[in-house]
Parts: C-alpha cells; sequence; structure tokens
C-alpha cells in the first residue's frame, strides 16, 4: 500500500439488476430464499415522509414515511414475520413480545432501503434490519462476502424484495472524527485491518468502500482490543471499470486509515498482512469450492456491467498484477475468478 490518496468518484449511479431464474436456484439450493407476506413496493405505499433528524439537529438523509392507519397495522404485522423468518426461520415466537417502532426510508441510497426498528416491550431491547429493493449485484456481494470474507451475511430474497440483517458496528467515518487516535487502541491494529480489508475488496471487486460503507467492529482481548472493518453496502459489487473503484485506500474519505498505515507499517509488514489474507481466502475457497463454483456459473450468464467497464478493468487488472491472462476475460466474473487463481498461485509459491 503506497501513500496515494486520490478522490475516486463514481459518475453514474448504477442499474438496479433484477434477479434472475438462474439466481433463484442458487438461492434456494443455499436457503436465502423466504415467502415473504409483504414487499417492497408495499411500503412504498406512503403518502408523505417527514425527515429524520439526529441528536445535534443535522439532517441524516433518512425520512419517515407515513402510511395510512389500515395500512400501516397490515405492514407492521408483516414486518415482525419478515424479521421472524430472517432471525429464526420463520418462528414467529420470537416476535410476540415485539413491536415495530420505527420504519425509515432513505431515497439516497442505490437500492432505497427501508430501515426498521423492532423492540422488545419486555425489556426494551432493539435490533435493526432493512427492507431493499432486490439487486442481483448486492445478492452477488452479499455472497461472496460470505464465502471469502471472514463474516457471515444474513439476508433472505423473495421476488424483487430484499431483506437484511443489520450489521453491527460503528461508521468508518463517525470512527475517524472520534475514536481512531484513542490512546487505549492501537493503531498497529488498526492499519493492519484496513490492509486487510483493502485486500479483499481488490480480490472480490467489491467497490465504493469510502468511510460511511463500512463500519468497525471493536473487540476487547484480554490484554488489548481486535478490530475488524466490515462493508455494510454490497450495491458496487463489480459494476465499474476503474480499478481504483475496488482499492478502499484510494478515497479520500479513508485517508485517515492510509496515513495510519503509513506511519505505523512499514512496506515488509504490509506485504506479511496481504499475505495472511490471501492465505485466509485460499482457505476458505477451497473449503466452499462447491458453492463458489456454484455462485460463478450463474453469475457468469448474466449482464451485470457494461462491455466498456468490463474492458477497463482487465486492462487495469492486467496492467496492476502484470499478468496478461487478464485479457481473456469476458466478464467481472472472470476477473474475479483470475484473481483467486492469482491468490492461490500467490499463497503456493
Amino acid at each position: 500500500m503506497n501513500g496515494e490518496a486520490y478522490d475516486v468518484r463514481i459518475s453514474k449511479k448504477k442499474p438496479i439488476y433484477p434477479v434472475t431464474s438462474g439466481l433463484r436456484k442458487y438461492l434456494r439450493t443455499y436457503q436465502r430464499d423466504a415467502r415473504m407476506p409483504i414487499s417492497y413496493d408495499d411500503l412504498m405505499e406512503f403518502y408523505e415522509t417527514s425527515p429524520v433528524i439526529d441528536k445535534n439537529g443535522k439532517d441524516t438523509l433518512w425520512e419517515t414515511p407515513l402510511y395510512p392507519p389500515h395500512i400501516q397495522e397490515n405492514l407492521y404485522n408483516g414486518l415482525k414475520i419478515l424479521y421472524a423468518k430472517l432471525k429464526a426461520s420463520g418462528n414467529i415466537r420470537i416476535v410476540e413480545h415485539k413491536y415495530i417502532d420505527r420504519v425509515e426510508y432513505c431515497a439516497f441510497g442505490n437500492s432505497h432501503p427501508f430501515r426498521i426498528r423492532i423492540v422488545n416491550r419486555l425489556n426494551d431491547v432493539y435490533d435493526y434490519f432493512y427492507v431493499k429493493q432486490a439487486d442481483a449485484s448486492r445478492i452477488y456481494g452479499l455472497e461472496l462476502e460470505q464465502i471469502i470474507s471472514p463474516n457471515p451475511v444474513n439476508y433472505i430474497v423473495d421476488g424483487q424484495t430484499l431483506v437484511e440483517e443489520h450489521i453491527v458496528g460503528i461508521p468508518g467515518d463517525v470512527f475517524t472524527q472520534s475514536l481512531i487516535n484513542n490512546p487505549d487502541y492501537n493503531p498497529k491494529r488498526i492499519a493492519k485491518e484496513f490492509v486487510k480489508f483493502n485486500e479483499r475488496c481488490m480480490i472480490t471487486l467489491l467497490g465504493d468502500m469510502r468511510a460511511y460503507n463500512f463500519v468497525v467492529q471493536i473487540t476487547p482481548d484480554f490484554d488489548d482490543f481486535q478490530f475488524r472493518i466490515r462493508a455494510i453496502d454490497f450495491d458496487q459489487q463489480f459494476y465499474e471499470g476503474n480499478p481504483k473503484i475496488y482499492m478502499p485506500q484510494f478515497f479520500k474519505d479513508n485517508l485517515p486509515y492510509v496515513q495510519l498505515c503509513m506511519e505505523h507499517l512499514t512496506a515488509t509488514t504490509v506485504l506479511q498482512y496481504q499475505q495472511e489474507e490471501r492465505s485466509s481466502i485460499v482457505h476458505r475457497v477451497r473449503s466452499e469450492r462447491h458453492r463458489i463454483a456454484a455462485l460463478r456459473d450463474v453469475s457468469n450468464t448474466e449482464e451485470l456491467s457494461t462491455a466498456v467497464h468490463v474492458k477497463q478493468l482487465r486492462e487495469g487488472y492486467a496492467d496492476f498484477y502484470r499478468n496478461e491472462h487478464y485479457f481473456g476475460c469476458r466478464t467481472m466474473t472472470d476477473i474475479i475468478e483470475m484473481n483467486v487463481k492469482n491468490v492461490i498461485r500467490q499463497v503456493k509459491s
């Protein structure tokens, strides 16, 4: 990782790609499909919204949708069942003492998500989950996260509706503003995790990992704190043609993390952490080889980007890795497969 940091930008909004019959079959095989009592379109039946303001009086870009009373009751009952399907395979006993406290809508993101807050009335403990438009790109990103990263993801799909579990953590931009210089935190551990996160994104073609699209999870250990960076937004999965879109180090928002790496890591330690992450990826790919092969086969039959972007990216990765085999890649899936093959060769050598 070098010290360059650019203000990489995405010029156009990515289109939403529909869930095809082939992808539905894959989702059924790996138990990601579910019959839902309500859909994303049902949640869109609001008649107006009001802005959600945070405790500091700042607009959060989320809105509170307002529904007619008879519609709201049906929606909220349906949302409780969705939560039971997501968390307990449909066992509605887990929501007997829960109620929907809040529904919020964001017109800013690609998938225009709804964020649902559900509360246990017995002890006031609450949880969040999300209802979104089912975008095939996002689903492939979630599956690659499940297979190749150390982070499990929980989601279900029905038709063009996607329901996702909330990923707990401190937003990456909030972490840099208030916690990155905490004297109790070892900066080398944070830098190490950013290097590994950068490596995973490069290999899986997970794009647009600006600081507000990932979270930092902090776990106290017996003598220190451990850190993990987790993606929470998979909308820009293998769509863009610019290789830097898949390298978090090149986003201006992530400059504090890059500076931390430059200050506390040497070139040798950066390479060591990259090799550690590649070894972990190889282990996970081998243990999930049938699943990743099934995912590859179905994604390779779909149009998930443009021919111009594929050409630009394969040329960019061929130059970055000094590997002319990338020129034979026809799809974004081919490029990911070539990335994985490169990792396997590097680990063996």
